[in-house]
């Protein structure tokens, strides 16, 4: 990771807010243990939105555009106090009361515990106290994402009107 990148997203702090969960794992560095954080956070702070943004280009680099990160709900994985991943969901336009699951990025680093899961599940959580039904969201040629979309309870479906490539996979899953 870039230098002034490590450095702008150890300068961040993410204010506390609702969906707290600790998670500890087992370290594939020396056995240590790990402490994550995962924090819903507040897209309208710039210092926020900026955090969001520069875990955006570290993880999904050019292959996705930024998302507005003043529309929707946004959770940040801490590694101590060092944001290590993100995630987002939107209202969906495609499905009726639902959230569109937008974007999980996780640092190649810190792949492997777990985090993509425990972001999707404190999402989820928001999306049922937001009164949504499910949950929609896609993956294109990202085999590790979509087995994690398996895992959490995810199943493929067929919109009837397809947003994205010919070979994206769309993944449902009802929340009530």
């Amino acid at each position: 990771m870039p230098e002034i990148a490590r450095k702008s997203l150890r300068e961040r702090r993410a204010r506390p807010g609702r969906g707290r969960e600790q998670i500890k794992c087992r370290s594939t560095d020396e056995g240590l243990r790990r402490m994550y954080r995962i924090r819903e956070v507040d897209g309208h702070d710039d210092e926020i939105a900026d955090t969001l943004a520069d875990l955006h280009r570290l993880t999904f680099f050019d292959s996705a555009p930024i998302p507005e990160f003043d529309h929707g709900q946004w959770w940040l994985a801490f590694h101590q106090a060092i944001p290590i991943a993100f995630a987002g969901i939107v209202p969906s336009t495609g499905a009726v009361s639902a959230g569109y699951l937008c974007r999980v990025g996780v640092l190649s680093k810190h792949c492997g515990n777990a985090l993509q899961l425990r972001l999707m599940r404190a999402l989820e959580s928001r999306a049922r106290h937001n009164g949504w039904s499910c949950i929609v969201s896609d993956t294109t040629d990202n085999l590790a994402s979509a087995n994690n979309f398996i895992r959490a309870g995810y199943r493929l479906y067929q919109p009837r009107d397809p947003w994205a490539w010919p070979n994206t996979l769309y993944w449902r899953k009802s929340i009530k």
